[in-house]
Parts: C-alpha cells; sequence; structure tokens
C-alpha cells in the first residue's frame, strides 16, 4: 500500500510541478544583474509558472509562489553542480541546489536579512546546505490533492488556512517551512507575533514590555518574507546607478527611435486566414 501511495504522489507532484503558461506582467531581472546584487543569506522570491505556483498565489493572495535562499557558489563547492548557488526545496526532489538560470525567466524578488554577523550568516547557510538531500513524504494524497484545483471557491479569508488544515510533508516542501527553520534557528523574527505586558518595575509605573513568539515554522508562505518589517527589498535596476533619464520611450509625442524596428507584413487567405505562401500572394499591388 505505502509503495502505490509513493508512486500516486510521485505522479500527482510531478504533474503539479509542471510548467504552464503565465500571463505575468512582471519583468524578469536579467540573470547577470540579479546575480551582481545577491548575498549569501538572501531569501529570493519567485513568481512560478508551474500548477501548483497557480494555486499558492491564489490562496495566499500573492505574486510569489516560491522562496529559495541564496548561499554562493563558494560554500556550495564540491557538494553541487558548477554554476549552483542557492538550496531550494521542491515537491518531488526535496531539498535540493540550483542554479540562477533556474530563474532566469521569472520575476523575482530579494528580500535581505537586516543586522546578521557573518557568523550568524555562516551558520544560516550551513543550515540549509545540510539539509540537502532531504526528501519529503509524498504519500499524503489527499495535502497534494487540495493543488488540483488553482482557484478553489474560499472566502478570501479562510483561503490561506487552507494551507494549515491537513498539510502534511508536500505542503512543508511547497510552502517556505525549510527557509523560515533556517531564520528561527537563529531567533531571527519573520512575522512574529507579539503580546505586551505591564512591568513589575515600581520605578517605572505603567511600563510594558513587547514580548515576541514564534509563529510555527510549517505555516509561513513566501509572501510572508516580502512584507516582514525585518527584510529589506533590494531590487536590483535601483541598485546599479538607475537613471530613468536614459529610457527610451516609444511615445507619439515624444523623439521615435533613431533605428525603427522593421516589421515584416504576412499575407493571409481571405478565406480560412492561413498564411500564403510567395507564390500564392496576389498580384499586382505591392505591399508597403
Amino acid at each position: 500500500m505505502g509503495a502505490a501511495l509513493d508512486r500516486i504522489g510521485n505522479l500527482l507532484g510531478s504533474w503539479l510541478t509542471r510548467p504552464i503558461h503565465n500571463h505575468g506582467v512582471s519583468r524578469a531581472t536579467p540573470p547577470d544583474k540579479l546575480r551582481r546584487c545577491l548575498q549569501p543569506g538572501d531569501v529570493l522570491l519567485i513568481e512560478g509558472n508551474t500548477r501548483v505556483s497557480a494555486a499558492i498565489k491564489y490562496l495566499t493572495q500573492s505574486t510569489w509562489s516560491h522562496a529559495a535562499m541564496f548561499v554562493g557558489e563558494h560554500a556550495l563547492a564540491g557538494m553541487a553542480r558548477p554554476g549552483h548557488c542557492f538550496v531550494e526545496a521542491d515537491i518531488v526532489d526535496g531539498v535540493r541546489s540550483a542554479g540562477i538560470e533556474q530563474f532566469e525567466k521569472l520575476p523575482s524578488r530579494i528580500c535581505r536579512p537586516v543586522g546578521l554577523n557573518p557568523d550568524e550568516i555562516s551558520r544560516l547557510v550551513n543550515f540549509m546546505i545540510e539539509r540537502i538531500g532531504h526528501r519529503y513524504d509524498l504519500r499524503n494524497i489527499v495535502d497534494l490533492a487540495r493543488y488540483l484545483v488553482p482557484t478553489p471557491p474560499v472566502p478570501q479569508r479562510f483561503r490561506r488556512r487552507m494551507l494549515s488544515l491537513g498539510s502534511g510533508d508536500p505542503t512543508r516542501a511547497i510552502c517556505s517551512t525549510l527557509i523560515a527553520q533556517a531564520f528561527q534557528s537563529l531567533h531571527y523574527p519573520i512575522l512574529p507575533e507579539s503580546a505586551s505586558y505591564i512591568r513589575l518595575d515600581p520605578d517605572c509605573h505603567g511600563c510594558e514590555t513587547e514580548v515576541f513568539n514564534v509563529r510555527h515554522y510549517s505555516l509561513f508562505v513566501p509572501r510572508d518574507f516580502d512584507v516582514s518589517p525585518y527584510f529589506e527589498i533590494i531590487k536590483p535596476t535601483l541598485a546599479e546607478a538607475f537613471d530613468y533619464r536614459s529610457m527610451v520611450w516609444d511615445d507619439t509625442a515624444g523623439i521615435a527611435p533613431e533605428v525603427p524596428v522593421q516589421r515584416r507584413l504576412q499575407h493571409v487567405d481571405p478565406q480560412d486566414g492561413t498564411p500564403l505562401s510567395s507564390e500564392s500572394r496576389p498580384r499586382g499591388r505591392t505591399s508597403p
């Protein structure tokens, strides 16, 4: 029975992680520009283009469906393929290393923790690297099945709760559980809960102390790093001496580019709309 569930889970996981056409409006950052801005410990949020990505974006009401941590090529030397510099969790493959080319055509955002010293960054990176090779148990078919419907008819206030309802290893792989664990191992905040308590100090009557409580790591999603007040958002375009005056605009009220793009016109059959070859084009007038 266990082997059968494993096979079904792997087939379902492979189908959910298959790329589909994505109508995104954001532009992907060129890999070389993205790479120049990354530092070890950075969290890269990705607007994925798989079936499960569509469900995650809908349930979390966010653009971001996946997260990976940048650890650097040096940290993975001798342990991963040349060029690999990220550690991420995948439904089917488990925790693995990845190269920047994997996110080449996908919109992304860099979220950077603030105030970590070199030793803490090293501990953060090692936490991720030590877990490479961990596989997730895909026998929880019920957990995987929730992602078969990209936009379930669930009221907005209950959508995120669907991720925690009966969640197991597949949801932990899909969400940002591993990265959240890494930061919580340092007691670095992401989106902690807090409560205020009256201080029992006779010299400070009425003073309050704010105490933070750690949320369980299994309930974090990629967007939490984006909205967290403890992560800095790094935009590669602005980080490289952006000058809006150098942009060339295609505007009828402005100046057209010096070298216009030549567009070829294609003749089509007026009956069925199929393209015509040069031999079957109508003679007489020449297209401009």
